[in-house]
């Protein structure tokens, strides 16, 4: 592959403006596939195969003017102190809020609180249902303002009037996440590299990468069914591997010139080395993303699936555009100071000076020292590693699984307030209604047997009556538990429920009793996600480390870089834990409600991190067994791989960090818990597994590091990711040349 690529990397440097050309042809284009492409589809949440999802494509069927997918709003009225809200002022102020909420034009039915019997027992609140025949993605600023100017004008006639539900429009101001993560990525490059052209190239492929990929996915949204939240893990992850995939390539290319090669040639095995770490490093974060889809969780896979493409666009871009602005650019990349020498114009006084004080003050970089550090103190280093990131770990031995709602929300939103209104005036489990189905030759019979068994389940606060369908094969009964959503007794009702519904069957005539509800659901979630986990591991990891064998040749490495990444994002969950379920450091963090961990935040981050995690052990351990496969020690390999790696693999981490913090800004729950999850696993990876349990490790194990069985050794694929060939097919002439100037960036 190394040659390959070193062929690609020198025909791009030398045919740069046929490249750039293509490149800015395929942003164009897909730019404007997106922009004249039909609007997105709205989010859609489903789980195939779930007895949830079995009974709302029931509900759709049967029901199609109940609107199943329909927007909803729970409005909540209250009488001021001391007073009865069938009142008849009170009464009339309600009757008017009702025939307000009819008003906007995607309103299908509002429930009058009186006739429908929704009214508290102590007299004091009410509550009335908004549906409408849109969901709630598809609801209008229209229908937005009516919703809002009908509560203001009930509150004014004194009525305390809160509402909640999926039509209740959320105020997410944007953080501007990327902006800031742009913006430290730019610093850091520019202290890194030491030149403006260098820092700003990894930064404008980046974009280039973002564009091509967000595009794409806006241009296919309404054939693929990819909406419009799908781009954001897709901006999120291609903005940080398109960054560090060309820092690292154009890194290579500037040590290249400091051994005297010549700029083509400079290219074409920053290319193939550097590169071949690129690819391979993008096919593990691929297959993290792209495995997502054994989850069965449709939103989960498309998510998955999209940020996917968008790094293998970044690796494309990587090994195509980035040496193509190289070869724009050959000098201008480097140090001002070093620009003079590989142009031969003679350094000013001022400049020899300059020169003449870092020879004389060089001493080895803080990668070559520390990695001599760590091989004289193996043990404590790798202790202190482990025991650090076990402790940090430890609170995730708590981690609670769940969904957000309303009763998780920020204590002064209306939905929270709606929320523990219903929770005081009507009982705990009001917020957690629990819908059963009931299919039947005659359903309302059936239906009516149905209530009255599960009116005898303990846990059950009450049974509605049934609600059958116009040709009454189904009925809905409504089952309010007697504790909250969020109850674990709740979740042991639902289980409960199912297991007696075989017998409820048999005795009452029903065909079949599904259980669905928001907290059905969510059970429903978690068990299939739980069920997932492990096929899901055993998937990425499995290819993953069949992949490491392939790169490195070797069963040690990859199997201490799989432990280290189960390390490392064990004690990214603890953070987590601790922050957003614990409460910890929450006002640091925009954390407005301690609660428990989304359920799909576990797993999104394991394939994440795992892909990120192994980025960086190809990226240092390539350039270790690089040294190691041209003769180096096992001891020296690791400093190589240090002194060259080291300063780019801690630069690239501070990046990842940078951009995955800045999404901490967004007001979006699920965005800030997985900015803040992957940018502690990332740090954690990079400067305590890479850099300190990695060296450890090899230095403890010396040569049996790169131990492989004989008979696998012949059976696998060479694929030269470290370059062995190139040094045998280059020529000699354009291979190497005197190098005249420092090379102490590197």
């Amino acid at each position: 592959m190394a040659t390959y690529l070193y062929k690609l990397g020198r025909l791009a440097f030398r045919r740069r403006g046929l490249i750039a050309l293509l490149w800015v042809l395929i942003l164009g284009g897909v730019g404007f596939a997106a922009s004249s492409a039909p609007a997105p589809p709205a989010d859609t949440f489903s789980m195939p195969g779930t007895e949830s999802q079995k009974a709302f494509d029931l509900l759709k069927e049967k029901f199609p003017a109940a609107s199943a997918d329909g927007a909803s709003a729970r409005v909540v009225i209250r009488a001021p102190q001391g007073e009865n809200i069938s009142g008849p002022q009170r009464k009339a102020a309600v009757s008017g809020l009702v025939s307000d909420l009819a008003k906007a034009p995607e309103v299908v039915a509002v429930t009058d609180p009186y006739q429908a019997g929704a009214v508290s027992k102590d007299g004091t609140t009410a509550y009335t249902v908004v549906t409408y025949k849109v969901a709630a993605t598809q609801l209008t600023d229209t229908d937005h303002d009516t919703l809002d100017q009908a509560l203001d004008k009930a509150r004014g006639t004194g009525l305390t009037v809160e509402a909640g539900g999926d039509a209740i429009k959320i105020e997410a101001a944007m953080g501007g996440a990327e902006g800031i993560g742009i913006l430290v990525s730019a610093l850091v490059l520019l202290i890194t590299f030491g030149s403006m052209i260098a820092a700003g190239m990894p930064l404008l492929t980046a974009l280039v990468g973002v564009g091509v990929g967000i595009s794409g996915i806006v241009a296919l949204g309404s054939t693929l069914g990819l909406s419009a939240t799908t781009s954001t893990l897709a901006m999120m992850i291609g903005l940080a591997v398109g960054i560090d995939y060309a820092l690292f390539i154009i890194s290579r290319y500037r040590s290249e010139i400091a051994e005297g090669r010549e700029r083509e040639e400079a290219a074409g095995r920053a290319v193939g080395t550097a590169g071949s770490a690129v690819v391979f490093a993008g096919l593990t974060v691929v297959i993290a993303l792209a495995g997502l889809s054994v989850v069965n969780i449709p939103m989960l896979t498309k998510m998955g699936v999209a940020a996917a493409g968008t790094v293998a666009v970044a690796v494309l871009i990587a090994i195509t555009l980035v040496p193509a602005l190289l070869g724009f650019a050959p000098v201008k990349v480097l140090r001002r100071l070093d620009r003079k020498a590989v142009t031969g114009k003679p350094l000013s006084a001022r400049q020899q000076r300059k020169a003449a004080r870092e020879a004389a003050r060089r001493k080895p970089n803080l990668g070559t020292r520390w990695a001599s550090y760590v091989l004289l103190h193996p043990v404590a280093v790798l202790l202190v590693g482990v025991l650090g990131l076990g402790t940090i770990a430890l609170p995730a031995a708590g981690l609670e699984l769940g969904l957000p709602g309303e009763g998780t929300m920020a204590a002064e939103t209306t939905q929270r307030k709606a929320y523990d209104m219903l929770s005081e005036s009507f009982g705990p489990g009001f917020n957690g209604p629990l819908m059963i189905t009931v299919s039947a030759e005659d359903a309302s019979a059936a239906a009516g047997s149905v209530g009255r068994a599960l009116a005898e389940v303990d846990g059950v606060a009450s049974v509605s009556p049934a609600a059958p369908n116009t040709a009454n094969d189904t009925a809905i009964l409504n089952v309010i538990p007697s504790t909250g959503p969020n109850d674990h007794d709740t979740e042991q009702l639902v289980r409960s429920l199912r297991n007696k519904v075989a017998g409820i069957e048999a005795r009452t005539g029903a065909d079949e009793v599904l259980v669905t509800g928001q907290t059905a659901m969510f059970i429903d979630f978690s068990e299939t996600l739980d069920d997932s986990l492990v096929p899901y591991l055993a998937l990425v990891v499995g290819l993953a480390f069949l992949l490491l064998v392939l790169v490195f040749r070797s069963i040690l490495v990859p199997l201490k870089a799989a432990l280290g990444f189960l390390l490392s994002v064990s004690a990214a969950l603890g953070a987590v834990v601790a922050v957003f379920q614990w409460g910890w450091l929450a006002d640091v963090f925009g954390v407005k409600e301690a609660g428990p961990v989304m359920s799909t935040m576990p797993i999104f981050m394991i394939g994440v991190v795992f892909g990120l995690a192994m980025d960086y052990e190809v990226f240092l351990v390539s350039r270790m067994r690089e040294a190691y496969v041209h003769g180096a020690r096992p001891g020296d390999a690791v400093v190589t791989g240090f002194r060259h790696g080291g300063r780019v693999v801690s630069a690239a981490a501070i990046i990842m960090v940078s951009v995955f913090s800045g999404f901490i800004t967004e007001q979006n729950d699920l965005i800030k818990m997985i900015g803040f999850a992957l940018a502690t696993a990332v740090l954690f990876d990079a400067f305590v597994v890479r850099m300190a349990i990695v060296p450890a490790l090899f230095a403890l194990l010396g040569k049996a590091a790169w131990w492989l069985p004989e008979w696998l050794d012949r059976a696998l694929p060479n694929v030269d990711v470290e370059g062995a060939k190139l040094g045998a097919g280059a020529p000699a002439a354009s291979r190497v040349r005197e190098p005249h100037y420092s090379d102490s960036a590197h």
